[in-house]
């Protein structure tokens, strides 16, 4: 088996990725069978389903099996909704275990002008300008701004800008924060399929990532120039939930939304010659291996 490798900044070192459902995502994007069947388990009715059964509160018999199995800090969290001694216990379904909030002061935010702050607990990969010859994981013909915006009036601001994707596996943390302060243009969906967004499937499916459901927000911020923030559904995400309002100014760091359960991905577009990828990330990438930060540590610089 193809172990998934990435750098941890927080603890130094290469880590090997535990992937929840593994043998099943291999099924599905390896064997002849699974490729049959991918239509159906890729369907907006398959993970809006799935989704529904994560909400039941028969779903939160798995929370504590998955605390332990996968070694999640729980501690680190606010309680769920239940009274209960032991916050394993405390969540009422899954879903409610799986968009929780991190406790006050457990993650702080850079709060350098030069400084963008990572708006997501994930796995990362950044270029600081992309063109045909940029891989990872697939060729960069598919991370063109044009395919991953899909609109021909907004796409043009992005063309040659530098891109990062942040990648969450089910264990991480779900909700997804705005990288600095500024305000909202315009934001529109995308409609497409729920393919997984795992380094396995991405392999065999290069296109995952202008072909899935998302959803794309254009950010005028106050130091990072534009920003296409761009939330990609994937398989068994129930939902991609906007929590703040359109109509409001936001802060750095401050929550623009969560998937509901399932691995997900950000992706963020910057415009030409504005900020790039933090050094090491774009050393990473260049080495096909991803970088795994923390919430609001330096995810970018400003050029």
């Amino acid at each position: 088996m193809n172990e998934i490798k990435y750098f941890n900044r927080v603890t130094n070192r290469v880590e090997i990725e535990k992937v929840y459902g593994d043998e099943f995502i291999r099924f599905l994007y390896e064997s002849p069978i699974g490729k049959t069947l991918s239509p159906v388990v890729t369907s907006r009715l398959f993970s809006q389903c799935y989704g529904y059964f994560q909400d039941l509160p028969s779903s939160s018999k798995k929370v504590r099996p998955f605390i332990e199995k996968f070694n999640i800090e729980i501690d680190d969290y606010e309680p769920g909704t239940r009274p209960a001694l032991d916050i394993r216990d405390s969540y009422r379904s899954f879903n409610e275990f799986f968009i929780r909030q991190f406790k006050k002061g457990k993650r702080n935010w850079v709060q350098g002008p030069d400084q963008m702050g990572a708006f997501a607990e994930a796995r990362y990969v950044g270029f600081e300008s992309m063109n045909d010859s940029s891989v990872y994981p697939v060729k960069g013909h598919f991370l063109k701004a044009r395919d991953l915006i899909a609109n021909d009036e907004v796409y043009k601001d992005f063309e040659g800008g530098p891109l990062m994707i942040a990648r969450l596996c089910p264990v991480d943390y779900h909700r997804y924060h705005y990288p600095d302060a500024g305000k909202v243009l315009q934001h529109f969906p995308i409609k497409g399929i729920y393919d997984s967004v795992n380094p396995l499937a991405l392999k065999a499916k290069g296109e995952i990532f202008i072909k899935n459901e998302r959803y794309c927000s254009i950010l005028e911020t106050q130091n990072f120039g534009k920003l296409a923030y761009i939330e990609v559904g994937a398989t068994c995400v129930g939902k991609i939930v906007q929590s703040h309002q359109w109509s409001d100014d936001f802060r750095r760091g401050e929550e623009k939304g969560y998937f509901l359960f399932g691995g997900s991905t950000v992706i963020l577009l910057g415009q030409k010659g504005k900020w790039k990828p933090s050094q090491d990330m774009i050393n990473n990438t260049q080495n096909g291996t991803e970088t795994y930060l923390h919430l609001g540590d330096e995810v970018a610089t400003r050029v």
